[in-house]
């Protein structure tokens, strides 16, 4: 059968492009995947698979009726704390997939927060007619109850991401990954603030930092900002592809994070982590895996205070262990797959 495989697929944005190697990897032998893409070039080449792209109207009517399924492929896709317009247009055509008897499938969906009635009711709506619902976090679960809806409750798939060629330290110091996106939230003075702090905290803890871009376009340059000030030694490592990305975080003994992926990815491979928090999402993993950090809101506007909150969680740091039982409970995604495609 062939399944559309909906999602922020094609954007070079590493979280959500592993969200897509995890659902390609947990699809049943029997489903030819057919991906929606904003490069769908690229998303062909690197993949291997059919992909189109997610503004063609035209092509994308046709292949609701000539495909089997649809899913959409991982993450916070029914949100509108930071968009309108995504709610709409994957909950849009997952109305129209479901309409055309397509079965559809929710998967590893974080689900929320939905702050305006009419999306709420509409989200509602179309997880009402799915075939089958999983989430990645209790927050999501607990929303989906209240609407007397079934899904199951499984780890990110990210955790269970295979890492590909580790990126050996240029340097023998310790080293430290860092992750910042651009957000409203990061705002110059709150830059300002932690660019400070990362340059207190590397003299003070005499540490290599790698900083990790997930998304070019949103992260690159916030990178090249903060290294230019670094008193010491450092490096910019991106990879778009997911499994390369991960494989940044490996040897890292620390991470400080704003994306939800990069603590994922960081976590998974043994880091200690710090989170900074711009999204309920990432609240969301620091309450439920037990990460430190600040909501960005909330972030200290003394630099000395927040280096000196690093070096401390530096100084206590140990191995993250407990990647283990999310990687297996990561592989649970599959089972709905299974169950919905094959029975």
């Amino acid at each position: 059968m062939r399944v559309i495989l909906c999602g922020y697929y094609g954007q070079d944005n590493a979280g959500d492009e592993a969200l897509l190697v995890c659902l390609l990897q947990m699809l049943p032998a029997t489903v030819e995947p057919v991906v929606l893409s904003a490069n769908p070039q690229v998303t062909k080449e690197r993949y291997g698979v059919e992909a189109h792209y997610n503004r063609d109207w035209g092509k994308i009517w046709q292949l609701l009726g000539q495909c089997d399924g649809f899913v959409w492929g991982g993450g916070s896709l029914m949100q509108d704390v930071t968009s309108v317009v995504s709610p709409l247009y994957y909950g849009g055509l997952m109305a129209i997939a479901q309409m055309r008897g397509l079965k559809t499938i929710a998967w590893a969906q974080g689900i929320g927060p939905l702050q305006r009635p009419p999306l709420r009711w509409f989200t509602q709506q179309v997880l009402r007619g799915c075939n089958g619902i999983s989430v990645r976090d209790e927050a999501s679960l607990r929303l989906v109850e209240r609407w007397d809806l079934k899904a199951f409750l499984a780890a990110d798939p990210v955790w269970s991401l295979a890492a590909e060629n580790a990126s050996p330290s240029p340097s023998p110091l310790p080293m430290v990954a860092v992750n910042l996106r651009a957000h409203r939230l990061l705002t110059l003075e709150r830059l300002a603030i932690i660019t400070q702090a990362l340059k207190d905290f590397q003299q003070q803890t005499q540490t290599h930092l790698r900083l990790i871009p997930l998304q070019k376009s949103q992260d690159l340059a916030i990178a090249e900002a903060i290294a230019v000030e670094l008193p010491g030694s450092y490096e910019i490592l991106y990879h778009p592809d997911p499994r390369e990305c991960k494989g940044l975080f490996r040897g890292a003994e620390f991470t400080i994070g704003m994306r939800l992926h990069s603590l994922i990815m960081a976590a998974a491979e043994g880091s200690a982590c710090f989170a900074l928090s711009y999204d309920p999402k990432v609240s969301r993993l620091m309450a439920e895996v037990e990460i430190p950090g600040w909501e960005l809101a909330n972030l200290p506007m003394d630099s000395n205070e927040l280096s000196q909150i690093w070096q401390n969680h530096f100084q206590q740091r140990q191995p993250w262990k407990g990647a283990e039982p999310l990687q297996k409970s990561a592989l649970q995604h599959q089972a709905l797959l299974q169950k919905i495609f094959v029975g």
